[in-house]
């Protein structure tokens, strides 16, 4: 039995809303990560975070306290970022969620990338790009939730950007024929673009974005075991 990898989940409370909660660990569950930790970090006797304080025993998040010392400084970025390096040095994880929008994490996530975890950040889409292409993953939190299809992200990586991408890994890892694994393109085109999310774009697979872009040949193939079929693309 393989062994079980753990994430741990650091919420930045002063720049993320408690409305994004449910779609946090929605999207989450998707991910082959078990959360063992569930911190968020702000000022909790300030009457800013009230919403907060209502979610908090609902998703079993442990706030932590931390008092704005001196005007002008994120005390709850530093709060965060030492946490984080206890939590690394600890060997208890796999992985780390940042949930903040702030640039100011932009070198932790590089630095816990370095120490080979694996960094899925979400934010808003004010998120600076540094701090996104930081992250191993991206995702924009007025995305994950349901409803009308969503604008494309300010800063999410054009649509023409990612088409021709997608025919440079094609014409990089094609086979004799001109066909690739679709799920293997997938996992290339997150590394070079770690904002990119078919919801950007208002689709659900990645299949249906690139039928519509009419630049790609995609093809259902039976797959050996008889399970779902297995997918591949070409240029056209």
């Amino acid at each position: 039995m393989a062994e079980e990898k753990r994430m741990a989940v650091l919420i930045d409370a002063d720049n993320v809303s408690d409305s994004y909660i449910k779609y946090i660990f929605e999207e989450l569950s998707n991910y082959p990560y078990t959360v063992t930790y569930k911190r968020i970090y702000g000022d909790w006797t300030s009457g800013r975070l009230g919403g907060w304080k209502n979610v908090l025993l609902e998703y079993s998040i442990t706030p932590v306290q931390q008092y704005s010392y001196t005007t002008g400084k994120n005390a709850t970025d530093s709060a965060m970022i030492i946490d984080a390096m206890d939590i690394l040095y600890s060997g208890d994880v796999d992985a780390f969620c940042v949930v903040s929008s702030d640039s100011d994490f932009t070198r932790l996530a590089a630095r816990l990338r370095e120490s080979g975890m694996y960094v899925l950040g979400m934010g808003e889409r004010k998120t600076p790009k540094p701090f996104i292409t930081a992250c191993e993953a991206f995702k924009y939190l007025e995305v994950l939730c349901p409803g009308p299809v969503q604008k494309q992200p300010d800063g999410a990586a054009d649509l023409r950007e990612v088409t021709a991408a997608i025919k440079r890994i094609i014409e990089e890892n094609e086979d004799e024929s001109g066909w690739m694994y679709l799920g293997l393109a997938g996992n290339m085109l997150q590394k070079k673009m770690p904002d990119f999310d078919v919801r950007n774009y208002g689709y659900r697979k990645l299949s249906q974005l690139l039928k519509a872009a009419k630049q790609f040949k995609v093809e259902s193939r039976p797959s050996s075991d008889g399970e779902a079929p297995l997918v591949y693309i070409a240029n056209r």
